[in-house]
């Protein structure tokens, strides 16, 4: 099993840049997929990016190529996820989720077992 903690949410104007983390207080994520969601009121948890710890693949949502990165920290045992050029419709509640042991890269949120407790991203325009 694993713990997971997100941080780096915040406030930003459009157009800049943040970064966030998910890290494990308890397990390790050497054989998981870890991905990032965001969600909306009102609105079903969207696909942002995953990434596979082992091997490093990684898959990216349409709306969000180009402008996020993700990526792995061995020595934190962390996902974090680059933003730029940020823009008001990236507003939202980001979580990250892991599946363990997954045959492939998941882009569905039931497909996660395991998720933190999200941080807000709010850009202005």
């Amino acid at each position: 099993q694993v713990q997971l903690v997100e941080s780096g949410g915040g406030l930003v104007q459009a157009g800049g840049s943040l970064r966030l983390s998910c890290a494990t207080s308890r397990g390790t994520l050497s054989y998981a997929v870890v991905a990032w969601f965001r969600q909306v009121p009102g609105q079903e948890r969207e696909f942002v990016a995953a990434i596979r710890w082992s091997g490093g693949s990684t898959v990216y949502a349409d709306s969000v190529k180009g402008r996020f990165t993700i990526s792995r920290d061995n020595a934190k045992n962390a996902v974090d996820l680059q933003m730029n050029s940020l823009k008001p419709d990236d507003t939202a509640v980001y979580y990250c989720g892991a599946k363990l042991n997954p045959v492939r890269i998941r882009t569905t949120a039931s497909d996660y077992g395991y998720w933190g407790q999200g941080t807000q991203v709010t850009v202005s325009s």
